[in-house]
């Protein structure tokens, strides 16, 4: 299977950890990931805040940059939700018909990094250790978006000396929302004293999640208020094996 790993603007630019750790679990399950160098941003930004027809070249450059791979597989759910539920969209607005199908032809094979695993090649065990109490925070995208359910959990179930706790009002929104964050800062700002006031409440050391944006934003909110919890997303965890943390 030739799989393709689609970092994401945020993660490139601020967590490349992420990417590299999603990279350690597929091979460590004896597959091979390419690294296509001329994959840029997928266009969220500009979608998300009104400016759609200049999101197409990107939806163009993606098309031919990850053209001819088996699977792309990316550790972001908010950017696979993007490329799923919003290329066809822009293709079919402003695209050509070539375009249109050679979307059509990369969502079925667009995965966010957990359902890839579990779906696609259906382990839940990936070999990982983590001696931690560990809570997991639903980002809306993952959630409400790409309906992955308990996919992140069962993994984190399978992780050796693992300590999950309740997260309270999980499936409540963090406040981050891209440029929600910026336009709404009140509303945002209150919906994260909500989230990390739960998070404290859990006991946990490490928040993990399936999108490093609300991550971000969770961990800074904690930072804040000297909370003593650190931000660590699912695929690092998955990665880890030393029992040390990465």
């Amino acid at each position: 299977m030739r799989i393709a790993l689609f970092i994401t603007c945020f993660n490139d630019a601020v967590f490349p950890g992420t990417g590299r750790a999603a990279v350690e679990v597929l091979e460590r399950l004896g597959h091979t990931v390419d690294f296509p160098v001329g994959q840029t941003c997928c266009g969220q930004m500009h979608f998300n805040t009104g400016y759609r027809p200049e999101a197409l070249p990107m939806v163009e450059r993606f098309s031919r940059v990850f053209a001819g791979y088996d699977a792309i597989v990316t550790p972001s759910a908010s950017c696979a939700g993007m490329v799923r539920e919003n290329h066809p969209v822009l293709a079919s607005r402003y695209g050509s018909a070539g375009l249109v199908a050679d979307v059509g032809a990369m969502v079925p094979r667009t995965y966010e990094f957990t359902e890839f695993l579990t779906d696609v090649l259906g382990v839940t065990d990936v070999g990982a250790s983590f001696p931690h109490r560990v809570a997991y925070h639903p980002t809306c995208h993952s959630l409400r978006g790409l309906r992955l359910g308990d996919r992140p959990l069962r993994l984190l179930r399978a992780v050796r000396d693992i300590e999950l706790v309740d997260l309270a009002n999980a499936d409540s929104c963090c406040g981050f929302g891209g440029t929600f964050a910026v336009k709404n800062s009140d509303t945002s700002a209150a919906m994260l004293t909500d989230k990390a006031d739960a998070v404290r409440a859990s006991g946990a050391e490490v928040l993990c999640a399936a999108d490093n944006s609300c991550l971000m934003h969770i961990g800074g909110g904690l930072s804040r208020r000297n909370g003593g919890v650190r931000t660590v997303h699912l695929a690092e965890i998955l990665a880890t094996t030393t029992g040390e943390g990465r």
